[in-house]
Formats: C-alpha cells, sequence, structure tokens
C-alpha cells in the first residue's frame, strides 16, 4: 500500500447533545448545534465547512459528508448543510436516531454505513458538530498526520496541547512517540485541580477533544473484541435498516426498537481506553468545546474593564462582565462579574463560577413543565418558523413564516378555530371543502373540526398572522392527514 496516496476520508459529524449549559439559547427543540455565534453561522454550519476544506486538502476527492443526529433534527440539518453550499462534492447522508445512545453506538452505524459503501479501508474523520477550531491550517496538519497513522491500521484521537489546568475536560496521557504522533498510554476523566496540574507539569498530558480517524473496517473489529455488545447491536440494527422502507439514498432512519437496545456507552469507554492500538496526534489549531456561556464569552474582544458583549449592550461602571443579547438593549450598572443572556422569553444572570451548572436550571424547568427547556418563543419546523405573539385564556396569537415552496401538513384541530392574516406573500389554503389563495391583506377563517392546510406557491417567504380561539390551545391538538415530513 502507498501510505502517501490519498485516501478515500468520510467526515462524520455527531450532532447529538442538547447542550444544557448553555441554555437560554441552547433548548431540548433547537440543540447547542445550531446556535449561531457572533458571525451569524451556527456550530454545525461551521462544522461542515471545516470537514469539507480538510478533506478536500488530504482525502482522494469527493465523497459525502455523513451526519448522525436525532430524527427530530433532520430538516433542520439538512438546511445547515444547504447553506454550506458544498454541492456534488459532498452530498449529505443523514443517519437519524430515535434516541441518543452516546458516541459508541452513533460511530458504529456510522462505520456500517462507510463501510458498505465506501470500503472497509475507508477512513472515517469523527468530529463534533458543537465544537469550533479557530487555526484551520493547522487542523489540517493535525489531520493529515491522522490520516497516516490511521492508514496504518492505528485507531486515532486528536489530543489538544492545554492552555491551562482545565479541571472540565479529559485527558489523555501519550508515550513512545511514532511518526506524527504518540502512542496512547491512558484516558483519564475529568481530575481535580491539584490532578489537573501535576498532569499538565509532566508534559505528556493532552485534553481529550473527542474527535478520532481511523478505518470503517478497523473501528469495527476493535469493538467486536472491546465491546461486543455495542458491536452486535450495532450488526442487527444495520441488517434491519437495509429491509426498513422509510431509509432513502440519503436518509437512514436507525429502526428504534434494534438501536435503543444497543448499550448506552461512548467510544472512550467502549474501545478508545480498551484498545492497545490508539495513537494520539498532539494537536493546537484553537479547539474550543463551548461547553459553557464561560467559553462562548471568550470568543467575543474584551473592552478595557473586561466586559465582553454580543449584540447591542452598555457597560456603565461595570466590570469582568458578558452579556449577550438577541434582539434587545441591555445595560448594566455598577455590577462585577457576571454572566447575562437575553432571550425574547428567557434571561440567565449566572456567576460564571456557576456556568457549568446551567443544566441545574434546566433539569428544574423540565420537572416544573416548564416548555422553556424545550422551546424558543420562535419553534423551528420543516416548512419555517413560527414564534408566539402572545396568549391568554382563550386566545394565542403567532407569526407564521412558510418557506418559498413549503406547505403545512392537512390537519385538523378539535379544540380551536384559526383566523389567517396574509401580512407578505401569497398563500394557498386548504379550507375545508375549498381551495383558495389568499394575497395580502386577506384573510380566511378556519372553523374547529375543519380541515385545512397552507402552502407557499411562490419564490418569498409567506407571513402570516394566526390567530387561535378556543378553551384549549395546545400543541399536541392536532390531526394530520397528509404531510411532507414524514410526521403522521
Amino acid at each position: 500500500m502507498n501510505y502517501f496516496s490519498k485516501p478515500i476520508v468520510i467526515p462524520v459529524i455527531l450532532s447529538g447533545g442538547a447542550g444544557t449549559r448553555l441554555w437560554p439559547v441552547s433548548r431540548e427543540g433547537h440543540p447547542k448545534p445550531f446556535m449561531k455565534l457572533a458571525d451569524g453561522e451556527s456550530l454545525l454550519l461551521k462544522s461542515y465547512l471545516r470537514a469539507a476544506a480538510v478533506v478536500d486538502a488530504v482525502g482522494s476527492g469527493t465523497t459525502e459528508v455523513v451526519t448522525v443526529t436525532n430524527r427530530d433534527y433532520y430538516f433542520m440539518s439538512k438546511d445547515e448543510l444547504a447553506h454550506a453550499r458544498l454541492g456534488e462534492r459532498y452530498p449529505g447522508t443523514f443517519m437519524l436516531e430515535s434516541v441518543g445512545r452516546n458516541t459508541a453506538p452513533a460511530v458504529a452505524m456510522a462505520a456500517h454505513h462507510v463501510a458498505q459503501k465506501f470500503g472497509r479501508d475507508a477512513l472515517m474523520l469523527i468530529l463534533a458538530a458543537d465544537h469550533l477550531i479557530k487555526d484551520h491550517t493547522r487542523f489540517a496538519t493535525a489531520v493529515a498526520d491522522a490520516v497516516l497513522l490511521a492508514q496504518r491500521d492505528k485507531l486515532v484521537t486528536f489530543g489538544v496541547v492545554p492552555t491551562g489546568p482545565e479541571t472540565g475536560f479529559g485527558y489523555i496521557e501519550a508515550g513512545d512517540p511514532m511518526e506524527r504522533g504518540r502512542a496512547a498510554v491512558r484516558f483519564v476523566e475529568k481530575p481535580s485541580l491539584e490532578k489537573a496540574v501535576e498532569y499538565i507539569a509532566t508534559g505528556d498530558f493532552y485534553w481529550n477533544s473527542g474527535m478520532f480517524c481511523f478505518k470503517a473496517g478497523v473501528i469495527l473489529d476493535e469493538m467486536a473484541q472491546h465491546a461486543p455488545q455495542v458491536y452486535t447491536g450495532s450488526e442487527a440494527c444495520w441488517s434491519a435498516l437495509q429491509l426498513a422502507r422509510q431509509s432513502t439514498e440519503h436518509m437512514l432512519e436507525i429502526p428504534p426498537s434494534h438501536f435503543e437496545s444497543i448499550p448506552d456507552i461512548s467510544l472512550d469507554y467502549a474501545v478508545m481506553e480498551r484498545s492497545t492500538n490508539v495513537a494520539v496526534v498532539p494537536s493546537d489549531f484553537g479547539w474550543n468545546d463551548i461547553g459553557s456561556w464561560s467559553a462562548v464569552s471568550e470568543l467575543a474582544l474584551p473592552d478595557t474593564a473586561n466586559n465582553r458583549a454580543v449584540g447591542e449592550v452598555i457597560f456603565v461602571d461595570t466590570h469582568n462582565t458578558f452579556v449577550q443579547s438577541e434582539d434587545r438593549l441591555v445595560a448594566t450598572l455598577g455590577v462585577d462579574n457576571l454572566i447575562i443572556v437575553d432571550t425574547p422569553d428567557a434571561l440567565l444572570v449566572a456567576h460564571p463560577g456557576k456556568a457549568q451548572d446551567v443544566k441545574k436550571i434546566v433539569a428544574k424547568l423540565r420537572t416544573l413543565g416548564h416548555d422553556a427547556y424545550k422551546l424558543h418563543r420562535t419553534v423551528m419546523r420543516p416548512w419555517g418558523t413560527y414564534t408566539v405573539l402572545g396568549e391568554g385564556p382563550g386566545f394565542k396569537i403567532k407569526r407564521i413564516e412558510v418557506k418559498p415552496g413549503a406547505s403545512l401538513s392537512l390537519q385538523m384541530h378539535h379544540h380551536r378555530s384559526e383566523h389567517w392574516i396574509v401580512v407578505s406573500g401569497m398563500a394557498k389554503v386548504i379550507n375545508g371543502d375549498r381551495e383558495l389563495f389568499v394575497g395580502t391583506n386577506e384573510s380566511t377563517y378556519i372553523p374547529a373540526g375543519h380541515r385545512h392546510r397552507l402552502e407557499n406557491p411562490g419564490v418569498l417567504d409567506l407571513v402570516i398572522i394566526e390567530v387561535q380561539s378556543g378553551q384549549y390551545l395546545g400543541e399536541d391538538d392536532i390531526i394530520r392527514f397528509e404531510d411532507n415530513y414524514g410526521r403522521i
């Protein structure tokens, strides 16, 4: 084998967790990978662009990009890949989970797909959808080193050169040097501060980035040896997937009954910590896992009082404070050492030392049954978005935006009537037995019990105001008869 020829490299994006430490921006219905940074790009979009750029540099040419994500995030993920404009070079394949089972089952399913489509020697570059990397040139160099080692059947992980004794990351101890990397001796969970200081002093420990590179066949063989339940479970799941009629060429629905029986375990625990075939590539490419609001704040430039802002913010007699505001002015006066994150329906005020504990707020909201743990005021749907403008006893008002060519399901409500007023664009409406077009400043009324559908036949966004009336206005009062997005 010519180890210096360009191999097939398939980027695999793992886009799973809810990112509860970044509430109120990250929520279950719109999690961390879709969170937009100050430049307007989401973390997932940046991951797609970064993956394509690095594979262009080290790979053999056009392949595809594989995204393993939850079924509920399919359409949002597909939109982000479309925004990346990778064209025919990197068509997307989406492997859809019914429930999260951690990284080992996700990687196993992706490995079965890659091995079948591209061969067992095809390389997989495993990337997280919610990481940020500043230095793309150094990242490409690290990936090139990892590719060389992976071609020699190594399981390769990327170890980030520590910038300080961080207690929020896992560590990898490196041993003997090898060409383009070092042998991995052991993986260590998040240490105490004392241990972290000790690790850094040796010069042999690196932060565990959670990114990997290996052959599809090699990782499957290692799983069979070290995590047989994951391997046999994923193999049965892959066989069932091949028989499932709901999958298409670029959208693979992982069978829930099989997938949910696979152990919930990380790739580190299942394989990397047990294998003797692991190499680590020491890396210094400005890696940030965006794991807390403290990490997000570091992306903004500080002023002379070490205040940082995203959005329209005024600081007066304020020090060491981070403010992020989506759509309104925030002013601070006489405060020090705070994190303030403002969204249309929720406000977070926290001490930076408690940034890792924001997830406790989410847990409490979930216990209370409060929708703020799950949904924003603006909710993403496959056809567009809706925003709740106001509600009270017996009424709710929404702003609905429908993408060009998209349509809502043909549906019916038992407990509410709806009045639609077109603000901009042209609406095609099914209302009971009638089909009509409703233009700007026109409206239609839909009584409870009527089948109805809203469609945008135009080339511009359709915007309507929906006024709901009824004794029960919950989102679960919906009967779908037809749907373009598989939600029946």
